[in-house]
């Protein structure tokens, strides 16, 4: 069956976004993206979305590399922003510049905020602006928060623990955030934070495809069996196109989801995070 889906994690990448300029071959396979310009990701990421159903997809990058996409296909995208340094290979962005895009339109979503990538927590002062613009416009946040990374030598596993976002939601208690990969593999710490605040929820995307299918099943049910309501599909589709599909499947073919718990991933989940 092909479910009607929302991809809640996907990038604009450029095809060379590594600090060096080199192009990352791809995790599992190792060898560099079938996509080989930065147009031919973009027409491949939405020829997947086609094939799988995929009604829309909330992007995030750099302010110029989204707006690229919205151009292309606005009815399709929900564009975010990168908040990070190391990433983006620039400072962060102002907030003021980032409030005034918001009220003209052009951002609807918060994040993804990559503090972990230069070493600096998600509970640090240095994110409280966004924070707080987020509540204001009441807009949904995707923070990096787990203990996997790209290669950039300033990533600290250890600020992927989950329950440093308690800090944040206690300041912040209308924020709408959304945890990468549930925190993966912070399994206990991320049960406690969605449990003790639903207005947490998580996506699972990268390491539906990166990690070994067992463990990601095995991490998966766990969460099924307290928060199934709040988590998310995504593909974390980066340069790589065809990693869209390696995370449908890895969804559509676990053997401990209900029908209606793929619905609820798949879609109903994200619909009412992203108030559509």
């Amino acid at each position: 069956m092909s479910y009607k889906k929302i991809d809640i994690h996907q990038h604009s990448n450029p095809v060379s976004y590594l600090p060096d300029g080199s192009i990352q071959p791809n995790y599992v396979t190792g060898k560099p993206s079938k996509s080989t310009t930065d147009e031919e990701i973009l027409l491949h990421t939405l020829e997947y979305m086609d094939k799988h159903n995929i009604e829309k997809s909330v992007i995030s990058w750099s302010l110029e590399h989204v707006y690229k996409w919205m151009d292309y296909a606005p009815d399709r995208f929900i564009p975010g922003v990168v908040i990070g340094e190391a990433v983006l290979q620039q400072p962060y962005y102002d907030p003021d510049k980032l409030r005034e895009e918001i009220k003209a339109g052009k951002i609807q979503f918060m994040g993804e905020i990559t503090s972990q990538y230069d070493g600096i927590p998600p509970n640090d002062p240095i994110l409280d602006p966004y924070y707080a613009i987020a509540v204001e416009y009441d807009l949904p946040v995707h923070i990096h928060c787990l203990g996997l990374g790209a290669p950039f030598p300033t990533f600290r596993s250890q600020y992927g623990n989950p329950l440093l976002l308690e800090d944040v939601l206690v300041k912040y208690p209308n924020l709408r955030i959304f945890v990468e990969n549930a925190g993966f593999p912070f399994l206990g710490e991320m049960m406690a934070l969605m449990l003790q605040y639903p207005q947490v929820y998580a996506d699972l995307s990268t390491i539906s495809w990166y990690i070994p299918r067992k463990t990601f099943y095995d991490y998966f049910e766990r969460l099924i069996d307290s928060v199934a309501k709040r988590l998310m599909f995504g593909s974390d589709q980066m340069i790589w196109p065809e990693t869209i599909e390696w995370a449908v499947e890895a969804f559509e073919e676990a053997p401990f989801l209900t029908e209606d718990q793929k619905k609820d991933i798949f879609y109903n989940n994200a619909k009412r995070f992203l108030k559509l």
